[in-house]
């Protein structure tokens, strides 16, 4: 049931980009987040800094006990794990793991907004998020995230990784 999923992007335009999402995500299944479901690879555009080595994407839909800081805190320890330096705002990274959305719920807090505030103007987030929940509403205001992409211009390019085998 979606609504007690949890949903996840990950990307990453460093190094092994595979690699590093694959270990991202056994890391997480090793500690209290069970994925449920993956959507395909994405090669995408960089969006807020151009000039940059492209991402891969993913999206996955995963269920967990932990609360949403206990989850943020978790994803930040993988991204770390993996070589993850904050040095600068939308640059070039190993790992990048984003709470998309929590439980359907709304989560306003000084350093953790759910649903990721961004994620309706990013179409390397809605491609893979509505290839494995293609009915999956927005939280604030019920609205399709299906309805959302279907309303975003071209931009940037998403499209599906040639190497999508698991």
């Amino acid at each position: 049931m979606i609504a007690e999923e949890v949903f996840l992007g990950l990307g990453s335009n460093q190094g092994d980009r595979r690699a590093h999402i694959e270990k991202g995500l056994a890391a997480l299944e090793g500690e209290s987040v069970a994925i449920r479901r993956r959507s395909s690879f994405y090669e995408t555009e960089p969006v807020d800094l151009v000039g940059q080595p492209w991402f891969l994407n993913a999206v996955v839909a995963a269920q967990t006990d932990l609360a949403a800081r206990g989850l943020l805190s978790l994803c930040q320890r993988v991204e770390a794990g993996e070589g993850r330096k904050r040095t600068l705002r939308f640059g070039p990274r190993t790992l990048d793991i984003d709470i998309l959305l929590y439980k359907g719920k709304v989560v306003c807090e000084a350093d953790l907004e759910i649903p990721h505030p961004r994620m309706h103007e990013r179409r390397f987030v809605l491609v893979p998020l509505l290839e494995i929940a293609p009915d999956v509403e927005d939280p604030r205001d019920g609205r399709r995230f299906a309805e959302i992409l279907a309303g975003l211009g071209e931009g940037k390019k998403v499209t599906r990784s040639k190497a999508n085998e698991f």
